[in-house]
């Protein structure tokens, strides 16, 4: 069996052939899906390698059929390296063999399944008939909240704040031709969140900010944070959570990671997936205040793994990559090297070694007598060239 690789360049095909709107309900659909058999997946917060410049972390989920992981960074100084802030891969594995079916890009996927998890969340949080949402941070994540909140709900003015000008600039540069949504620039957070029926955080920093205090939030609004999302790293004052009714992916996580990590151990929280089963309330009055503590949580990638090989296969997107090989007996993995002992040294052909080994691995493979010449000249049939298993020379 090959694994179907996933490029950025494929999901952006994807995105473009079904349209961004169609997209985002397609995914969140895959996502609600999935809450909603919450008790059939074996599941664990994500772990993480923390430094003083960010945090890298594996995210791994699996039910009686799929396993899922992710790998994921959080650097907010990369910019300054030329280098998202989030990059991200992911792999879909059958649990019965282990088998890796799929191997994709998710940095692109990530945001895209993090604007569609919001907009779920607010479908059910938020005060029906919301028409206006502050977006407080205009980074790589904004415009994908944007557009899931106007397609998902309806949104039809973004009240917009940065404290870099240019990203607001980038944003309104991308969206300003989306028919039926105004973009309104704000000078300070306090001016974009007034008169908005939801708000959602989603700045970079990893420290303890307070992008939003209790003065600024009034009754019906929900506020849907995103940034939040590691210890150390949070944008809501405390006093936001004590007002609100708070909503979380994965609690065991988000007591770790999430804005109610400032919180005490007892302080009530309500796990989303119980919102879609019925088993809890969403929003239960028009005056309430919600709050979606929006960390990330595997689920959703695996949900998102999902969507993109349903919809990978459909149009023919992705190659085949030989991730594993393909063996005529699969115990004999030595023989995947094609080597032959015993043969003298002064039988290896120099000519048919590949040029694109370095020199001084050349000279090695000369005077190693293990070496025989046909163990580069004829490959195993599973592989198309030794060129490819070869680095470049530098």
């Amino acid at each position: 069996m090959t694994t179907r690789l996933l490029l950025t360049a494929d999901v952006a095909r994807l995105v473009r052939h079904d349209g961004i709107a169609e997209s985002f309900r397609a995914l969140a659909g895959h996502i609600a899906a999935d809450y909603v058999r919450w008790a059939e997946f074996d599941k664990t917060p994500r772990v993480a390698n923390h430094s003083e410049d960010g945090v890298i972390e594996l995210m791994p989920i699996s039910d009686a059929a799929l396993y899922s992981f992710k790998y994921v960074n959080g650097h907010p100084k990369n910019h300054r390296v030329g280098l998202p802030t989030v990059m991200a891969f992911g792999v879909l594995a059958d649990v019965a063999t282990g088998t890796p079916r799929l191997l994709s890009e998710l940095t692109l996927s990530t945001a895209l399944r993090t604007a569609a998890t919001s907009a779920l969340a607010a479908q059910r949080l938020a005060r029906p008939g919301s028409r206006v949402m502050a977006l407080i941070g205009n980074g790589a994540q904004s415009e994908f909240q944007a557009l899931a909140f106007h397609h998902l709900l309806g949104i039809s003015e973004i009240r917009l704040f940065d404290v870099d000008p240019a990203a607001t600039d980038k944003l309104v540069r991308h969206l300003s031709g989306i028919a039926g949504l105004a973009l309104v620039r704000c000078r300070d957070t306090a001016e974009a969140v007034r008169g908005a029926d939801i708000v959602t955080t989603v700045t970079a920093d990893k420290r303890n900010a307070t992008i939003l205090t209790p003065d600024m939030i009034v009754p019906g609004m929900h506020v849907n944070g995103v940034g939040g999302d590691c210890p150390g790293k949070t944008e809501l004052h405390r006093g936001v959570l004590e007002r609100a009714s708070v909503f979380v992916e994965y609690e065991p996580q988000s007591r770790v990671e999430g804005d109610v990590q400032q919180m005490p151990a007892d302080f009530p929280v309500t796990e989303f997936w119980r919102v879609l089963r019925g088993e809890a309330p969403g929003r239960r009055s028009d005056d309430e205040i919600t709050v979606f503590d929006s960390v990330g949580f595997a689920l959703e990638d695996f949900a998102t793994l999902r969507w993109l090989d349903e919809r990978a296969q459909a149009l023919g997107l992705g190659q085949p990559l030989a991730l594993v090989p393909a063996m005529d007996d699969p115990k004999d993995l030595f023989g995947e090297l094609a080597l032959t002992t015993g043969t003298p040294a002064d039988q290896v052909d120099e000519a048919a070694l590949p040029v694109a080994i370095p020199a001084g691995l050349r000279a090695a493979l000369l005077h190693c007598a293990p070496h025989r010449k046909d163990a580069w000249t004829t490959p195993p049939s599973s592989r198309k060239s030794d060129e490819a298993l070869v680095a470049p020379a530098t």
